[in-house]
């Protein structure tokens, strides 16, 4: 029913805006001899060729490595961090293994379904398998090759932030099949409509990094997937601290380091926009630092290194859909709200309902997501620093825009990850046996262990 209404609300909207000629570029030859009215076509010069900028292309081949950087080693390091010593490795591998995996789908079909021609929610199979890509092939100024692997580090995280929700407690079985089908499903619909020509970007959202696409879709996936799977045995009766807040920290500038890859390389070229990202995103994530540290100060009597981190990361979270929008000001003001926010989510949220997102995936990601998609409505404002609105649309419009991203990016992942939990669970089952789990699936999942005594 939902596929049906969305598509019934955006089939017809991938009809791109032509370029037009002026009105008086046809008045020369209109006003010509008859006899040489075809002259000046004849003579006219042929439109340039896309022409490879090779400044830009280095540059995207540098940020798809740092993307890759912020997966692993620096997303596998954070998460592996913040779990029990007896179920390290287990989070390890479902990030390694994960990103693997769905590098490979991505070649062989996200690609096509996200970035090929279809209608307003898929794309279609036209690239299928890189069916037609080749090395002459470009995207804008860049080689297609490129622009397709960076999109690939990017299919490739999201669903690896996703492990967090449901950490120490599922079947790596399950994590696989919930993360391959996930992808085709979830990821590659929402990059379509989003950054593929889909229903969201004809209806004017912005997102210029994936707050839509990345952060929320994975923040309500861990949510739906703690909720599905239950908490962990022990939960809110025994304590669960990080076993190494010091790799976790690690993980986290391996993060930060690695976004400017994420966020800058979105430009896909060298230019003013691309620096404008730069110091966005760097200032953004040291306001939410600065914000998460002081309102836990404030809360808890003492600042603590894994609030810091975790404010560091919902900033660069925040900071994605927006950073090519608004202005540095405007970053700053995103980054302590979100550091706020996402430690109130973390805390007073979490508590409030009861769940169990094991390395608050929901209330980072999720929440800090939410803050920036919408929040871009309102800071890119010229009166705020931003880089204004399109012809015509107000800020009100814009703010109504990216609600409707954020409401259908909300139900699309919800639903769609609800229906493969419940069939993934109904097959092979979703989570480990209580015996398995108290031992911890380092051993019980994958026969190996992180430490010896």
């Amino acid at each position: 029913m939902l596929l049906a209404m969305l598509v019934a609300f955006g089939l017809g909207s991938l009809t791109h805006a032509q370029d037009n000629k002026p009105a008086d570029a046809a008045a020369p030859a209109a006003a010509a001899p008859a006899a040489d009215a075809a002259a000046p076509a004849a003579e006219a010069p042929a439109a340039e060729a896309p022409k490879m900028d090779t400044g830009s292309t280095a540059w995207m081949i540098t940020a798809t490595v740092l993307v890759i950087l912020m997966t692993v080693p620096g997303l596998a390091l954070f998460y592996g961090g913040l779990v029990r010593t007896k179920n390290m490795l287990s989070v390890l591998m479902q990030v390694f293994v994960t990103f693997s995996l769905l590098s490979v789908l991505w070649v062989c079909l996200g690609y096509s379904l996200a970035f090929s021609e279809g209608n307003a929610i898929f794309g279609g199979l036209s690239k299928a398998f890189l069916s037609g890509v080749t090395p002459d092939s470009l995207n804008g100024v860049i080689p297609e090759y490129v622009f397709l692997t960076f999109q690939l580090t990017f299919a490739s995280i999201t669903p690896a932030l996703i492990v967090g929700g449901f950490a120490e407690r599922i079947k790596f079985s399950a994590v696989l099949w919930f993360m391959g089908l996930w992808l085709l499903l979830v990821y590659a619909p929402i990059a379509h409509m989003v950054w593929g020509g889909g229903y969201l970007a004809t209806l004017g959202a912005k997102d210029f990094a994936g707050g839509t696409v990345v952060h929320i879709n994975a923040g309500i996936a861990a949510l739906v997937g703690c909720l599905v799977l239950g908490k962990r045995i022990g939960y809110g009766k025994e304590a669960m601290p990080p076993h190494s807040l010091t790799m976790t920290m690690i993980g986290a500038s391996l993060l930060w380091v690695g976004w400017f890859g994420f966020n800058v390389g979105s430009e896909l070229a060298v230019d003013g926009v691309a620096g404008m990202v730069l110091v966005n995103t760097q200032v953004a994530t040291a306001a939410a630092v600065l914000g998460w540290m002081f309102i836990e100060w404030m809360v808890k009597g003492k600042p603590s290194m894994l609030g810091a981190a975790s404010g560091a990361v919902a900033g660069l979270v925040a900071i994605t859909p927006a950073c090519g929008f608004v202005g540095p000001m405007g970053a700053i003001i995103l980054g302590i709200i979100a550091g706020v926010v996402c430690f109130w989510a973390v805390t007073s949220l979490k508590r409030m309902f009861g769940y169990d997102d094991s390395l608050d995936v929901f209330g980072v990601h999720g929440i800090g997501g939410i803050i920036g998609a919408i929040l871009t409505g309102v800071l890119m404002s010229k009166d705020l620093g931003g880089v204004g609105y399109a012809e015509g649309v107000t800020m009100g419009v814009q703010l109504w825009d990216q609600i409707v991203a954020v409401a259908v990016t909300i139900v699309w992942c919800g639903i769609i990850s609800l229906i493969l939990y419940k069939i993934i669970d109904m097959v092979i089952g979703l989570r480990v046996t209580e015996d398995k789990e108290r031992e911890g699936l380092d051993i019980t999942e994958h026969g190996e262990t992180a430490y010896h005594a």
